[in-house]
């Protein structure tokens, strides 16, 4: 059940940035061979809209758009449909990617992420419309306020023990002796305890109580079992403000990530950068797994989370990606020249197989990190 709902999440993501791409692209009278839905080989042709074919296709991850022009190497201009365009003896049909001014395809390409951070503002919205889990100390509205546990670090003692992010403490105890619940006189309980701890926990409606004891080493020299707590109620808001806070938590939610990923980035290319934190798609169906438990709307939450990191991914100048593509019209922009088609499509290539190779060995961590 966790892979289908990964595929399904997935295959939204993908789609809602490939149609951000199409619609952009039709708006500027840029024809669109193919919008398919899955990857080939093509089961069936569904429909033609906008004069586009969408097309099942028979390997369900995700989609793809097919833009006329947009590989001017591979693709044959048809002959005339209408004028043509272009810079100096090259020439390219007027419904063809090429024949646009840089501002138009510069808009093509970054409509795939105005799709994502649209598709979670959407997901934030309707989170807040049926109830949102979310921390206390922001300025809304808050429900049945608990201290959840947020965080439980790999092989930890928590994770062994069964404890898991999304639990909502009930009560913990060491002999008898019964701690306050808020996170900070949790963890002071938690650090001055070297024997077993009794923590009684909800988990999706149901009532379990679980037996950790504390380490040395994880938190310093103090005693920890690897969580972290914070005060979590339920926001349930109108559809005006859930549209309205929606779009601020996107936005919040958008500059920490890039933040994050700015900053990681920045570890990587001084070598310092940690990979354990990073999720493939091994990873990331264990963690829809873990998350579906905790009900619809953190999977909700979670889907627009993984939105936005996807569409600030896809920013990144790097080849293969749009932020790559974007990068090489500003430097066509600056020169005035375009680029050689078989300079660009070998770059990309490399990008690619760059991708592939880091996707590989983030695939080989999240197996090793299961066993």
């Amino acid at each position: 059940m966790s892979l289908i709902i990964f595929i399904i999440i997935l295959s939204a993501l993908i789609i809602v940035h490939e149609l951000g791409h199409f619609l952009v692209a039709r708006k500027f009278g840029i024809r669109v061979e193919e919008f398919g839905l899955g990857f080939p080989p093509r089961a069936k042709k569904l429909f033609t809209w906008k004069g586009t074919p969408f097309t099942l296709n028979w390997l369900p991850f995700g989609g793809f758009v097919k833009i006329f022009g947009e590989n001017p190497e591979a693709d044959t201009p048809s002959p005339p449909l209408g004028n043509y365009r272009g810079e100096g003896s090259v020439r390219a049909p007027a419904d063809s990617f090429q024949s646009k001014n840089r501002g138009i395809q510069s808009a093509v390409l970054v409509a795939g992420v105005v799709g994502n951070f649209l598709f979670a503002w959407f997901l934030f919205s309707l989170g807040f419309v049926i109830g949102l889990p979310a921390p206390a100390d922001l300025s809304l509205p808050i429900e049945n306020a608990r201290t959840v546990i947020t965080t439980v670090l790999p092989a930890s003692p928590a994770s062994l023990a069964g404890l898991k992010s999304g639990d909502a403490i009930i009560s913990l105890s060491r002999d008898g002796v019964y701690s306050a619940i808020s996170p900070e006189e949790a963890a002071s309980f938690i650090a001055l305890s070297p024997t077993s701890l009794t923590f009684e926990v909800e988990r999706n409606g149901q009532i379990s109580t679980k037996t950790v004891t504390p380490e040395e080493g994880i938190i310093g020299d103090k005693p920890a079992i690897g969580i972290s707590m914070d005060i979590i109620g339920i926001v349930q808001l109108p559809p005006h403000q859930a549209i309205w806070h929606g779009l601020k938590t996107t936005s919040e939610l958008t500059i920490l990530t890039g933040q994050a990923i700015g900053k990681f980035i920045f570890q990587a290319l001084g070598g310092r950068a940690d990979l354990s934190g990073v999720a493939g798609p091994v990873g990331i169906v264990g963690m829809v797994g873990d998350i579906r438990e905790l009900g619809f709307s953190y999977l909700v939450t979670f889907t627009a989370l993984i939105s936005i990191n996807l569409g600030i991914i896809n920013l990144l100048p790097f080849p293969a990606l749009d932020g790559g593509r974007l990068f090489f019209t500003g430097i066509e922009v600056v020169t005035r020249r375009s680029i050689p088609p078989r300079i660009f499509n070998t770059i990309n290539a490399v990008g690619f197989a760059f991708l592939i190779l880091l996707m590989v060995l983030i695939t080989i961590q999240d197996v090793r990190n299961i066993l």
